[in-house]
């Protein structure tokens, strides 16, 4: 299983399941996650977290505990 976390710089993926439970997965998807989404990783911090992706038209920025809840290929 490949999670968004393991995404190098510059790749685009797709997603294929979310992770997680309640309002974890709730705030996932609000923020524009679901399946079959395609995410382009922009940045990755230094020390790796967090994640700068670009989504759907706009730049979103997550923690790493989140990236490891989307599974993507």
């Amino acid at each position: 299983m490949k999670t968004l976390k393991d995404v190098k710089i510059g790749a685009t993926v797709k997603v294929v399941k979310l992770h997680g439970e309640g309002a974890i997965k709730r705030r996932i998807m609000d923020m524009g996650i679901t399946k079959n989404t395609e995410i382009y990783v922009r940045k990755v911090a230094p020390l790796g977290d967090p994640i700068e992706i670009y989504i759907r038209g706009y730049e979103l920025t997550l923690r790493k505990a989140d990236a490891e809840m989307i599974e993507v290929i």
